[in-house]
């Protein structure tokens, strides 16, 4: 009886690869045309939001100039309008729920890949933190006024009546104020975060870590040492796409800030950012605070630009540091 060829459908040269017909080709440009069109739309309605507000807010660039950005009233009684206040609330706020939202969600991710605990426990886990996300950001700011504001108002103020001589204290909390703004910031920017940090540390081959424990380290020494700065690029990823989540935070920060132009180092005095203050002065705005609140938008996405511009540099100085691309 004639032995079987295991090799006979392998030798075979119809499974050989071949060329690409013309059907394939065809759909291939076809689908290269698809794409790039769809990339220039995208472009191109970047370009017509970016060149409708600059237009509705020229006469308020011509009439304020840079004073805009300096200035430190907006009275729209008076037409006087400057956005500082606004500016610093902005990055200030953001800057806060970063530190805070960054490193819970970074240990969280690390909580999640790293096996310290199962699989199907980490999955679940790491579902629950996503729908965080789908939380309405006005469900948030209600939470935060009737929950969150009286739960840390009687640490606030004994801070405040102890260490009050130190900047970050030097008022009490009443009501809305920058912390539990920045609080109620930090959980909404937690599940991007967690996220993109978990998908960052999964990235990373587990050979990487084998390699580690070979060189005698410690478990907790592989994951700062090695699997962090490894999955350096993708955690500078998710840090920046939640900054500029919570540069451009509305509803919550709305209600939850205070809406008082000031410039303060204090945690607990009420502030205000560009976001909300386009939020809450668009529906009464007469024609020329409309166009300085156009000027403000436009201030807004500089500094988005900006940041993303800033995060970009950083995280392709920590690729080329530590996976060498």
């Amino acid at each position: 009886m004639a032995k079987r060829n295991p090799f006979k459908k392998m030798a075979d040269t119809s499974a050989i690869s071949k060329p690409p017909s013309k059907r394939e080709v065809r759909i291939d440009k076809a689908f290269r045309r698809v794409a790039l069109s769809a990339a220039c739309m995208v472009i191109a309605l970047l370009a017509f939001i970016l060149f409708e507000i600059f237009i509705e807010a020229a006469p308020s660039i011509q009439r304020h100039g840079f004073s805009f950005v300096t200035g430190t009233t907006w009275d729209s009684v008076k037409g006087e309008y400057g956005v500082l206040p606004e500016i610093w609330g902005t990055l200030y706020s953001s800057f806060l729920a970063l530190l805070i939202g960054g490193a819970i969600g970074i240990t969280i991710a690390i909580f999640l890949t790293q096996d310290f605990i199962g699989r199907r426990l980490s999955a679940i886990f790491r579902t629950i933190v996503e729908l965080l996300a789908a939380i309405p950001s006005v469900v948030y700011g209600l939470w935060g006024i009737y929950v969150l504001i009286p739960m840390i108002r009687p640490a606030a103020n004994w801070l405040h009546e102890n260490f009050g001589f130190i900047p970050i204290f030097g008022s009490d909390l009443s009501g809305p104020g920058l912390a539990p703004a920045a609080l109620v910031l930090a959980i909404m920017i937690l599940p991007t975060v967690a996220a993109l940090s978990i998908d960052a540390f999964s990235r990373v081959p587990y050979k990487v870590k084998e390699a580690a424990y070979g060189m005698g380290t410690t478990r907790w020494e592989a994951i700062l040492k090695v699997m962090t700065p490894t999955a350096s690029s993708g955690l500078l990823a998710a840090l920046v796409l939640a900054f500029g989540r919570a540069l451009g935070e509305t509803m919550a920060l709305a209600m939850l800030i205070g809406n008082s132009n000031q410039i303060s180092l204090s945690l607990f005095a009420p502030a205000n950012t560009l976001a909300s203050l386009l939020a809450s002065s668009f529906p009464e705005a007469s024609q020329i605070e409309v166009q300085a609140l156009l000027y403000a938008a436009l201030v807004l996405l500089l500094i988005t630009f900006i940041v993303n511009i800033i995060g970009q540099t950083i995280q392709t100085m920590a690729m080329r540091k530590f996976e060498g691309k």
